[in-house]
């Protein structure tokens, strides 16, 4: 196949970009979208040009790093999928391909196609976690808990933070993300400690970080690559609210 890309190029947070268009020829269908880009910066670097900068680490859809907003979409015309289990098989030869970064306040661009996720960190950092000292492991069996609740717990453990949510928001909203770290805690018996601090840090730091507010648009489900669902928000809001009256928070 060849292809027309279009990409937005930046040399730093501070520069002004703009589109830039690159011929991408005799691509084969079964690269995916990231080896294509791979294939298109060889070219560059041996004509002596800069080559495309953009995330990627597992390329296995399990660490988050590779969004690209592709012909408008975050992760690309899939649902379901990251930008790194995309492949070229899904486009058409002589399609045109438009690549840009994640916009939103809070992801700043650092060059090209890659953005600054620190925010989701800080917000983690806030209080997506257990301080209590636990000791060692219990037994497996030892805790039990209602396969509902786990099965909630795990499917928004799946979260990896791409930060497509934001991406695809009009709102530029991190509430699915938050919410997703949020109802995973929440959802379990080891979770109960610090429940309402962690709901209120979490949420006030998400505030602070610059992030729009959530208008139950949808967007985010939609372009989330492993499909967490925005029940999680619900989940996130009624946690939020439960703290406020609680002791814990108010002590915090």
């Amino acid at each position: 196949m060849n292809l027309t890309l279009v990409v937005w190029r930046q040399s730093g947070p501070n520069e002004t970009g703009a589109f830039k268009t690159y011929q991408a020829k005799d691509v084969l269908p079964e690269m995916s979208f990231l080896e294509m880009l791979d294939f298109v910066n060889e070219d560059l670097i041996k004509a002596g040009d800069e080559p495309i900068q953009f995330d990627s680490d597992c390329r296995e859809g399990i660490c988050g790093s590779c969004g690209i907003v592709i012909n408008g979409q975050a992760h690309g015309p899939l649902q379901g999928v990251a930008t790194c289990q995309l492949y070229m098989r899904h486009f058409h030869d002589g399609d045109v391909i438009s690549m840009e970064p994640w916009r939103a306040k809070a992801f700043p661009v650092v060059h090209d196609l890659v953005v600054n996720r620190s925010a989701f960190d800080r917000i983690i950092q806030s209080g997506g976690y257990t301080s209590a000292k636990t000791g060692k492991h219990a037994e497996a069996n030892a805790i039990l808990v209602p396969k509902e609740d786990q099965e909630a717990a795990m499917d928004n453990a799946a979260c990896i933070g791409c930060g497509a949510c934001v991406a695809a928001c009009p709102n530029a909203s991190a509430s699915l993300f938050t919410a997703a770290k949020i109802t995973h805690l929440a959802m379990l018996p080891q979770g109960q400690v610090e429940r309402a601090r962690r709901v209120k840090r979490m949420v006030e730091r998400m505030d602070l970080e610059g992030f729009g507010n959530c208008s139950n648009i949808g967007e985010c489900r939609a372009a989330c690559p492993k499909e967490i669902s925005i029940e999680a928000i619900a989940k996130m809001r009624s946690e939020y609210l439960r703290a406020l009256g609680s002791t814990e928070a108010k002590e915090d």
